[in-house]
């Protein structure tokens, strides 16, 4: 058997020493060799492999040898080995071997060395230009962003300027407008008043909801005709409004503009004052490849500039309409004077009719609570002669269910048995009698609750009609624009 770890071809280890065993056992195998050794690479080299040793180790199965006088079996252990024959047994390379792995690894060092030093010079010389690069582009940018402020800017100049002229007209036709509007509601005043009359008195409750003539009076002034209804009126209010309307919405889409151009300039500063020492600054991976612009330099100048031209238009188009809106109220002024003393008159005489009315259904009132205080105290005098009858009902009663318990032949029908049973059935009648009495004192009490009632109704009629006649119609028509006001003059 041979040594753990060593050669076949070795002549140095001796013969081969027995294990205490005549013979091996039939059994045993032929020891396996194994080749241990792996090459290795150094990395960025070719392989390494001509260096590559002809020796081999072998690796062979541990007999194991049986003991005498036992059925187990032991390992066998090789014998000691020296010191001095241990580096014999595993040494594998020759000096040549050393000499040119040395070698090899001295070369490959080098290179490497030469390699990382190339390297590292590309790799300064490129970030110096990549900084450089990157320097240029960023001041190229803060110059582009520069600019844009400055073209901001003075766009926005040039729409505030208009927008300030568009505040001024719009202003100045608020004012024309303003006074066309008083002249109208001093025109349109009684014929406004004449309709919350006719509103007020659809309030009138019952039977004083009358087609008299004060409400005929009312409908004559509400179909006078008025500013709202003239041609020329009903031309110029329609053309003031549309053109309000125009102005609104140019003033709406200038100011959205320079809204719009305000939020750019402020972001536009924002990034160009940002630095590469800021706080607010962040990675955003992928934004180089969002592209959400809706315009161009060009359109975006066309843009504010058709904006400013649809302005001045339309200040042109108000100025043309304030210069020609001037008299157009005289027409209805003797109309509306004559008819508001006509009406004022119907008013008045309807007012005396329904005073009238009233002071009567009071007096009624009055008598009618008078006769209910005393149909109260009737009720109550029944009441207590109803209660009055009660004891001696009681006492008859009791005569009567004591003198059933006479014994025998005394319990006779004589003289008191008579009168206690007549006064029995009298009281008993006395008592119909005053309850039927005081049912129809009842009646009678809720007949004039009722007429009470009724009374007190028409009497809140009347006093509606005459609050609504009196109090909220006339004290609307107290006053009536003057001629001058009429006519558009405050």
């Amino acid at each position: 058997m041979e040594f753990l770890g060593t050669s076949q071809t070795a002549s140095y280890c001796g013969n081969k020493k027995a294990c205490g065993l005549s013979m091996l056992p039939p059994t045993q195998q032929t020891p396996v060799v194994q080749e241990c050794y792996q090459p290795y690479y150094l990395p960025g080299y070719r392989y390494l492999n001509s260096w590559r040793p002809s020796l081999f180790c072998k690796v062979s199965d541990v007999q194991t040898c049986p003991d005498e006088g036992t059925t187990s079996r032991r390992a066998l252990r090789p014998p000691t080995i020296l010191p001095a024959l241990r580096s014999a047994l595993f040494c594998r390379y020759s000096p040549h071997d050393w000499d040119r792995s040395n070698e090899l690894q001295l070369r490959g060092a080098e290179a490497s060395r030469l390699w990382a030093g190339r390297l590292m010079g590309d790799s300064m010389r490129l970030m110096q230009d990549k900084d450089q690069l990157t320097r240029q582009m960023q001041d190229g940018t803060c110059r582009n962003l520069s600019q844009r402020l400055s073209d901001i800017g003075f766009w926005k100049s040039e729409l505030g300027y208009e927008l300030e002229r568009l505040l001024t007209e719009n202003h100045s036709m608020e004012t024309v407008k303003r006074r066309l509007e008083c002249a109208a509601d001093e025109v349109n005043c009684p014929l406004q008043v004449a309709l919350e009359c006719l509103y007020h008195r659809e309030k009138r409750i019952g039977i004083d909801l009358v087609h008299d003539n004060v409400e005929k009076n009312l409908i004559r002034v509400r179909h006078l005709p008025s500013l709202s209804s003239c041609p020329r009126g009903r031309g110029r209010a329609r053309l003031l409004s549309l053109q309000r309307r125009d102005n609104r919405d140019t003033q709406h889409a200038l100011e959205r503009d320079l809204e719009d151009k305000s939020s750019a300039q402020f972001i536009d500063e924002k990034c160009f004052n940002l630095k590469n020492t800021s706080d607010c600054i962040s990675f955003f991976h992928g934004m180089e490849k969002v592209d959400g612009t809706i315009s161009v330099p060009e359109t975006w100048a066309k843009f504010s500039n058709d904006n400013i031209r649809h302005s001045q238009n339309m200040r042109a188009n108000s100025i043309r309409l304030r210069e020609e809106a001037e008299n157009l109220l005289e027409m209805l002024s003797d109309q509306m004077w004559k008819q508001f003393t006509d009406t004022n008159l119907a008013f008045n005489a309807r007012i005396s009719e329904v005073t009238d009315v009233k002071n009567k259904l009071q007096t009624q009132l009055a008598k009618t609570l008078q006769e209910i205080f005393q149909a109260e105290n009737t009720i109550t005098l029944l009441e207590r002669a109803i209660m009055a009858k009660e004891c001696p009902l009681k006492v008859a009663h009791t005569r009567l269910e004591c003198r059933t318990r006479r014994p025998n032949v005394e319990l006779c029908r004589d003289i008191p048995q008579f009168k206690l049973v007549n006064e029995v059935f009298t009281i008993d009648d006395t008592l119909q009698t005053l309850k039927l009495r005081l049912r129809e004192t009842q009646d009678t009490l809720q007949l004039l609750v009722m007429t009470k009632s009724r009374l007190e109704h028409e009497l809140a009629i009347k006093a509606n009609t005459l609050c609504i006649d009196k109090v909220k119609c006339m004290g609307m028509r107290k006053t009536f624009p003057s001629t001058p006001r009429l006519v558009g003059y405050t």
